[in-house]
Parts: C-alpha cells; structure tokens; sequence
C-alpha cells in the first residue's frame, strides 16, 4: 500500500476530522480513500471509461396520479433487462417510494435512470451510479448435477443463453 502525505490548514484539517467521526470513519485514512476512490470512478463516469456500472434510482411520486404509475412501470418493463430488483414502500396516504437497481451497459442504465426521474408526477428522484470493472478473461461455467449420475464430460455454460462472459465488480 503506498502512504501519501498531505499538509491541510489547521481549520479544514479541524471540520475534516469532525466530518470524518459524524460519518463514522475510524480514521482518517479510511476517509480519504473513500473520497480518492469516489472521485477516481466518477471521473471514469464523466469521461465515459467505465463501459458497465450498477446503480440505484429513487423516487418519490404520488400514486394517485395514476398515470404517472402506469408511466414509471411502463418504463421498468421497457427496460426489463437492466432491472435487477426493486422496492416499493408506502409513505403516507398519497406518496409512494420506489428504489429500482440497475445494472447493464452505463449509457443504457444512466438513460433508464434519467428518464424515471424525470417522468412527470416524480420528486425527489436520485440517481446513484457505481462503475463495474471486468474481472478476468471471458468464461463460461460448468454445472453440476441433480441426478445420482456423475458425468466424467464438461457441460459448460455461459449465461443463460449459453454464450461466455465476464464477472463484473466495483472498481477502485
């Protein structure tokens, strides 16, 4: 691990470390590379060098514009290859939450994500991007059996359509 050193003024390095235990970091250490990392991935996002990302979009809407509803779901299935999961909660008799997780290719996932926020009936819509890095060579994988029948070949498969691909995680 390399160690950098860096001189702050007495009052920024003072709200640094009353920052930094509000947040609940041990250290400071542990602060600056979540703020080194999270400005490394978000230049990767600006400049378009992060290829596949997971992200989080929240809203909230009124379920009584009932159209709005029908829009939002609309796009949801529109994209039902990005959409991961989401969650749906009741916030009083009117207003509703949704957070949808997304993953895919970024241009598609950040598209899907900007055009939630800004159907018409949403508030308080937030877009949360996290660039995916490839790890490791295309593969596809073996499985193995149900059947008392240990087989001595291979079955390899890649996803569900047989093809290979890659494991994707969080850079930095």
């Amino acid at each position: 691990m390399d160690r950098l050193t860096i001189s702050l003024p007495e009052d920024l390095a003072t709200a640094f470390d009353r920052l930094i235990a509000r947040q609940g970091y041990g250290n400071r250490s542990e602060a600056m590379r979540d703020l080194i990392r999270r400005a490394v991935e978000n230049d990767r996002l600006a400049r378009a060098e992060a290829p596949h990302c997971v992200a989080s979009v929240s809203y909230v809407y009124n379920h009584h514009e009932r159209v709005a509803s029908d829009r939002l779901m609309e796009v949801q299935h529109e994209h039902h290859d990005l959409t991961v999961a989401s969650l749906h909660a009741h916030l009083d008799h009117e207003h509703c939450i949704e957070t949808l997780l997304l993953k895919g290719p970024t241009n598609a996932v950040r598209q899907c994500a900007e055009r939630i926020v800004a159907e018409r009936g949403v508030r308080h819509g937030n877009i949360h991007v996290v660039p995916l890095v490839e790890v490791g060579a295309p593969h596809v994988h073996g499985h193995g059996h149900a059947h008392d029948h240990p087989h001595d070949h291979p079955h390899d498969h890649g996803d569900a359509e047989g093809k290979p691909h890659v494991h994707l995680r969080p850079g930095s």
